[in-house]
């Protein structure tokens, strides 16, 4: 007989309980095959807090040379502006020269225009007498002589008045064009640390204040250290440059202006204004810097230690300086 029909051929109760069996397999063999899948998959650990860190530094050493570069260009854009408010002091007296000037041509022009200069010659030649013609003959001379020299200082003073003004107008092109430069690069830093800054652990940070300095410090460097020590716990903010948030070169040059000392707001400049140390010569209040673009920039404290301005999502702290690649060291003033 076909099985079907046997089977049909069974009471429902026992029809009922053979799918309940069957059904009982299926299971048991879909969850050994799904647990041996599981088995056989690699196991992939979240990121510690401290990998997401080191991820993000990573990541930040290629941002930080954007930013110094950014702060270049509004440290060059700041000396550019001064110097156009010097040309615009030059120019205004060579304005008000080359418009005196202009009246008195202007002056000739009309009186040459009413009475002509051949008459002027006719009434003088005239009323001279054979004695004193030559004495006249020798003023007119000295009248066309100096209207030459009136005409001339219009043209000289016109002269300068143009090349400055060329001059100015250069230096305002320029302008414009660093701060379309600075508006983009502006766009592009904030876009990148809104990125890091979505990824970066929500943890908050404690770092104690700067270490007892000991050993031979000027004054200038006293109080640069203190100053910048004071800032410790104070938010990275790119671009900033105190009271409240700093970035490297922010916090370096916000600290020496305490003392008396003027630096550029950018790495590059600052390594160029200061006195090179060699690193076994180097002395607390020394700027330390980092990487071969000199990108970073931090206040030697001694004992390979220094206060800086780490980046984004990390606060002015102490930290030890062998932590990335040192480039050298300055000493300012």
């Amino acid at each position: 007989m076909p099985l079907h029909r046997h089977v049909q051929g069974q009471p429902p109760a026992r029809r009922a309980g053979l799918r309940r069996a069957a059904r009982r397999l299926i299971t048991v063999v879909a969850a050994v095959v799904v647990g041996a899948g599981m088995l056989v998959a690699p196991a992939h650990a979240a990121p510690s807090p401290e990998e997401i860190e080191a991820a993000i530094d990573k990541q930040w050493e290629q941002l930080e040379p954007t930013i110094e570069q950014y702060n270049k260009v509004r440290a060059q854009l700041k000396k550019d502006r001064k110097k156009a408010e010097e040309l615009q002091k030059k120019i205004e007296p060579l304005a008000l020269q080359t418009e005196l000037a202009l009246n008195r041509v202007g002056d000739m022009a009309s009186r040459y225009y009413m009475t002509g200069p051949s008459q002027e010659l006719g009434a003088l030649l005239v009323s001279a007498k054979p004695d004193t013609l030559t004495e006249q003959l020798t003023y007119l001379d000295r009248l066309a002589a100096q209207e030459r020299r009136d005409l001339q200082v219009v043209i000289d003073a016109r002269a300068k008045f143009d090349a400055e003004k060329q001059k100015l107008d250069v230096l305002i092109a320029e302008e414009v064009k660093q701060e379309k430069e600075l508006a983009a690069k502006k766009n592009q830093i904030n876009a990148e640390i809104k990125r890091l800054q979505a990824s970066m652990p929500k943890t908050s940070v404690k770092v104690a204040g700067c270490p007892t300095i000991n050993g031979v410090v000027s004054s200038a460097a006293r109080t640069a250290i203190r100053v910048a020590c004071q800032q410790v716990g104070d938010p990275y903010v790119w671009g900033a440059t105190g009271p409240n948030a700093f970035d490297c070169s922010g916090l370096t040059q916000f600290a020496y202006r305490a003392a008396g000392i003027s630096l550029t707001h950018f790495t590059g400049a600052q390594w160029n204004e200061g006195k090179a140390i060699p690193r076994s010569e180097a002395r607390p209040g020394d700027l330390v810097f980092f990487f071969s673009d000199l990108h970073h920039v931090g206040l030697f404290l001694g004992g390979d230690l220094m206060v800086h301005a780490p980046r984004a999502g990390k606060p002015v702290q102490v930290a030890n300086i062998n932590h990335m690649p040192v480039a050298g060291f300055r000493r300012p003033g």
